[in-house]
């Protein structure tokens, strides 16, 4: 993707079925866990890129002794951070310590059977260490210990803040993150506490009574008490100090979640394809979390996928599937392939069906899936030329010609080359954005000069900077008589509030398109209109509102919107035309058939509080405020 925008974090869950000694015995080292966390979170840093963390928990301590490990980093080199911080520890142990797991159970941190681990992207800017996750709810109760993280972000957190500050609590600060722990630790709490009366009578010890509490927290009854008002999309994950541990899934499914389990393990993650390579699995044995489910591991290793909120309708987000998650998924690569294939028509009538002056690339490095798709489709558009040429000559072809036009291929080059990241933090302010422009580069003399068009399909477009600043001056210069631009994802026209960074309707290209043309045509009292409208709504309960930015869109086909960002993004002073093609959403149905999160293509969100969200961008914007939507 030329425009760089951050999105969804990353988690992974690991519990050993089995004591340590067993994998010491099969597999070298009572780390097991640990190395598969490391691999785990290696193959999902797509998914994070400020910060990471690892917590640990210990089944069966003895009192007085630490069973909670956690670390976190937000360095530039976080994941090296965190885990050459953790296997210091063990670097300099003579060899029969580090190979005697009762031993290293016992006395050295991260030894638990239960793991967690974080990737962090910060959509709120922020990017201290108190902000990695997994976060940790502490209580001299071991049953009220509490690990948190996840993939996620909810659109009402004032409510569900100020219902924690109803119960009688202090939050530290007010956050999702936060407001989630502390939501989840209440009725965790309130579990404890409710099995502590029911069980306490004068036969019982402390010691029983404390084991009947372990052996009786309903997991899912506290996820299904402390979800009930969450609006959002979500993957958390979650570990109970007694060894007690859980993944939860929104109702609607927009965030990822997967997992596999055998006699040895159970492993979740966010990404399918991280689980197959860490575990070396099959495509088969990986399973996807059901919407509003959760995959529950109690202390005695019992699983179970149990419902904690009603279902409702099936809306994963497409981005996921278009650029977030990492391409080595069959079923991505399938459906990446198939967005651009389906753009084929679309591509060879912008240039005419000009086979032979045409070159297709691509913006790199995400796009080359969708490229190879969109390759596909002109290559079979060509066969059909060259069917319909050779049955209309009734076989008085000859043979130099034929072979002529057989060898008419698509040209297919390697236009775009992204170079190493330049270092600008010694230039001025005033050329550091030159050079930020040449993080592109160019082939030369591939593309005849004023004669031939230039294709190029890039996953999205979202602002439209990169594009202009960078990319289409470079491209040029290499003086094709005509440029086109294609994005394998449609217009992106909303915000989105589950978790990708983009909250601000100034910031979308397809929005500021539409605004001028709003202006062109005297229609700009329509921003107003609706903007007043918004207002309206701003103290109505959130399922009643109604997102007013939607029938802004409707003044202009999606065709004029496409012509008008193609005038934004074209640099001033270049000859080539620049024309600019996007996805149309019903395309986006049939590559994507099983994921209809389009939100922030359609404006249809998944959830109430998504519409509230567009509203308060929309009147941000009229308002001149630079401040995020939630």
């Amino acid at each position: 993707m030329s425009d760089q925008i951050k999105h969804e974090c990353g988690i992974a869950m690991i519990r050993l079925l089995k004591p340590l000694e067993y994998y010491q015995e099969k597999y070298g080292s009572s780390l097991y866990g640990m190395q598969k966390l490391q691999l785990l979170m290696q193959k999902m840093r797509n998914r994070g890129q400020d910060g990471a963390g690892v917590a640990t928990i210990k089944l069966n301590p003895k009192p007085g002794k630490r069973y909670i490990s956690r670390r976190r980093s937000n360095s530039p080199q976080y994941l090296k951070e965190v885990f050459e911080g953790i296997f210091e520890r063990f670097r300099n142990l003579p060899p029969g310590k580090l190979q005697d797991s009762t031993w290293l159970k016992e006395n050295m941190p991260y030894t638990g059977e239960l793991l967690m681990g974080h990737l962090r992207y910060g959509t709120h800017g922020v990017n201290t260490i108190e902000t990695c996750h997994p976060f940790l709810r502490q209580n001299n109760w071991i049953s009220r210990n509490l690990v948190v993280a996840g993939n996620f972000n909810l659109t009402n957190v004032d409510e569900l803040f100020e219902e924690l500050v109803t119960l009688g609590q202090y939050p530290k600060e007010k956050s999702d993150t936060v407001t989630v722990m502390e939501k989840i630790g209440h009725f965790l709490d309130d579990e404890v506490h409710r099995l502590h009366a029911f069980n306490k009578t004068e036969n019982i010890s402390t010691e029983e009574l404390n084991d009947l509490i372990i052996r009786n927290v309903n997991v899912q009854r506290v996820l299904e008490r402390a979800s009930k008002k969450f609006d959002g999309g979500y993957v958390m994950g979650g570990m109970i100090g007694h060894g007690d541990a859980f993944m939860m899934r929104d109702p609607n499914g927009i965030r990822p979640a997967y997992f596999y389990q055998d006699e040895e393990v159970v492993v979740m993650a966010s990404e399918r394809p991280a689980i197959q390579t860490a575990f070396d699995v099959h495509f088969s044995k990986v399973q996807e979390l059901q919407p509003g489910h959760a995959l529950i591991i109690k202390r005695d290793g019992a699983i179970d996928e149990k419902r904690f909120v009603p279902q409702a309708e099936r809306k994963s987000c497409s981005f996921e599937r278009i650029y977030f998650s990492r391409g080595t998924d069959k079923e991505i690569y399938e459906e990446r392939k198939k967005l651009g294939e389906i753009l084929a028509d679309d591509v060879l009538e912008a240039v005419n069906y000009d086979f032979k002056n045409t070159v297709f690339s691509y913006i790199p490095n995400t796009a080359e899936t969708s490229f190879l798709g969109l390759v596909k489709g002109v290559e079979s558009r060509l066969n059909d030329l060259k069917r319909d040429k050779i049955m209309s000559l009734n076989g008085e072809l000859k043979d130099k010609k034929l072979q002529k036009l057989l060898s008419l291929t698509a040209r297919v080059e390697k236009i775009v080359v992204k170079d190493a990241k330049l270092r600008t933090f010694i230039a001025a302010d005033n050329d550091r954005g030159a050079l930020v422009s040449h993080v592109y580069d160019v082939t030369y003399g591939v593309v005849k000069n004023e004669k031939d068009n230039l294709v190029l399909i890039d996953d999205s477009i979202v602002r439209g900077t990169t594009l202009k600043d960078s990319i289409i001056q470079m491209v040029s210069r290499l003086r094709p008589k005509k440029i086109v631009i294609v994005s394998s994802a449609p217009q992106i026209r909303f915000p989105d509030c589950y978790g990708i960074d983009m909250s601000k309707m100034k910031e979308f290209v397809a929005f500021r398109a539409l605004v001028e043309l709003l202006h062109e045509n005297n229609k700009e009292y329509l921003l107003e209109e609706a903007y007043q409208r918004c207002k309206a709504q701003e103290d109505l309960p959130t399922e009643q509102v109604i997102n007013e930015v939607k029938s802004l869109y409707d003044s202009f086909s999606y065709e004029a919107i496409s012509k008008r960002i193609a005038k934004i993004i074209t640099p001033k002073g270049i000859k080539p035309k620049v024309e600019v093609i996007y996805q149309p959403i019903e395309n986006l149905k049939i590559a994507c058939p099983g994921h209809t999160g389009d939100w922030y293509f359609s404006g249809n969100y998944p959830t109430p509080g998504g519409n509230r969200i567009a509203n308060r961008a929309f009147m941000n914007y009229m308002e001149k405020s630079d401040v995020r939507a939630y």
